[in-house]
């Protein structure tokens, strides 16, 4: 059993004023830079539940430092001298209003002459008149919640029966209706022939102290909630966006045999973090009449949304692919579709139709980057055909352009997430293009359309993308 306090103790001293002033120094400092944090978190999107969470840990942390540097302000002051029922946290009765630790009160029972004395902020907390004198034991769980009151209970009973130290928190209702928490520590204190003959205890109120961590625990569930929900969404992009990109993973010949054959390879690369899994698509089949349908697009968005809708274009171009539709032609009833759709998205896509026979290249585009013709070590983008983005306008057409291919040229379409930087491209090329001009070389040295992309990812794939990106390589056969 924890040994009671003795009615004769002596007072402790106060420790050096010079240590704790560099210790009130010291916080009021690291008060100051937490709350600058917490002021730049202010300034942050409300909806973003990672934001409201640090927020809400920097006014906790603010409100800590404040009940610090007040402990810290008592500590240095020292006990007042004063009979010993107010001896004991009496000088916390004027801590700033502002502080989460709130009033703190202390208050003594004599269980010998019945005498109750409280002290003026002890009233102030359970918003009583002084004149109205201080509860005793016996009416004080009176003041508390129903479901608090056997727990006080217990707490004076193991104290004055047993001398256990009281340390427990529980709820009061003023008069008024507000509910406060408040947090009690006391012990018993005894005569000089060792039996109990009164009892003490500080009162603190912790009300704000626990609205405080209840906001951060609210904040933080949130936040994993978000993130649960976030990794969920995007696993299901992914396996989404796996099931619908084109299957093969290695070089792909269309048509099979005959001369122009193309020997195709693609690859998508995700973003920075992977977790932005955005609406990017490539595709090649052989169309019914013996033509080759090469596609690279890229819709708005990310998510779960933004790869349905990716489905849905792709199922789309297939079909008016299939169909016999032109490029021009299919990009603007694709506009039609984006448009009308009930979650409408802008995009930008290149539709091109390649006849082995003739070897000749028809194609559109959608606000798209124009494809890019590598020939004998070098390359150049194809003059770019009249196209907006899909979804940007109401019953615009797209113009349609033809392009000869020659046996050993390589076709290169990609996204603008491949490459988006600052520079300026040379013959009309958009920004971003002259790296992937820059490997003409190697694309003249490959012997196959999967090392040419392999030489595109080894150029950029360890660089840093806000988008994930696609492309799409066809080399001419002879």
């Amino acid at each position: 059993m924890p040994s009671p306090l003795s009615a004769d103790r002596s007072a402790p001293q106060p420790p050096e004023r010079d240590a704790v002033d560099a210790l009130i120094d010291r916080t009021r400092r690291l008060r100051g830079d937490v709350d600058a944090v917490r002021r730049d978190t202010v300034r942050v999107d409300e909806d973003d539940p990672r934001a409201r969470w640090h927020r809400a840990l920097c006014e906790l942390a603010v409100h800590h430092l404040d009940d610090l540097g007040t402990h810290l302000g008592q500590l240095r002051e020292g006990l007042p001298e004063e009979p010993e029922r107010h001896a004991r946290e009496e000088a916390a009765a004027d801590e700033p209003r502002g502080s989460l630790i709130g009033r703190v009160g202390s208050a003594e029972w004599n269980l010998l002459t019945d005498e109750v004395s409280w002290s003026d902020e002890l009233f102030r907390i359970f918003g009583r008149a002084p004149e109205a004198g201080g509860l005793s034991l016996d009416d004080l769980p009176s003041t508390l919640l129903p479901e608090d009151q056997p727990l006080l209970t217990a707490l004076v009973t193991d104290c004055l029966v047993d001398g256990k130290p009281i340390n427990g928190e529980f709820r009061i209702r003023h008069t008024d209706g507000r509910v406060r928490t408040l947090h009690m520590r006391g012990e018993p204190v005894l005569d000089t022939d060792g039996r109990t003959a009164s009892m003490w205890a500080v009162l603190r109120d912790v009300s704000a102290l626990r609205r405080s961590q209840q906001v951060v625990h609210r904040t933080h569930e949130s936040l994993r909630r978000e993130q649960h929900i976030a990794r969920a969404e995007h696993r299901v992009a992914v396996e989404l966006k796996e099931a619908v990109l084109p299957p093969w993973q290695n070089s792909l010949r269309l048509p099979d045999q005959g001369p122009g054959t193309l020997d195709i390879a693609a690859h998508y690369l995700p973003s920075e973090t992977s977790a932005l899994v955005g609406g990017g698509w490539y595709d090649a089949m052989e169309l019914p009449d013996g033509r080759t349908l090469l596609t690279v697009g890229d819709l708005t968005g990310h998510g779960i949304q933004a790869t349905s809708a990716m489905a849905v274009v792709m199922g789309a171009v297939r079909g008016m692919a299939v169909a016999g539709t032109e490029p021009g032609a299919l990009l603007g009833h694709l506009n039609q579709l984006l448009e009308t759709s009930v979650q409408p998205a802008l995009g930008s896509a290149v539709c091109c139709r390649f006849d082995p026979a003739t070897r000749t290249l028809d194609w559109a585009q959608a606000g798209h980057p124009a494809p890019l013709l590598f020939r004998d070590g070098t390359g150049r983008p194809l003059p770019l055909p009249d196209g907006v983005l899909l979804g940007a306008a109401s019953g615009v057409s797209y113009e349609q352009d033809e392009a000869r291919l020659l046996p050993g040229d390589v076709l290169v379409l990609h996204t603008d997430g491949l490459a988006r930087d600052n520079t300026s491209g040379r013959g009309g090329a958009r920004p971003g293009t002259e790296a992937l001009l820059g490997l003409a070389p190697r694309f003249a040295e490959a012997r196959s359309a999967q090392e040419c992309v392999r030489a595109v990812v080894e150029e950029f794939g360890a660089a840093e993308r806000l988008d994930d990106a696609c492309v799409l390589i066809a080399r001419i056969g002879a």
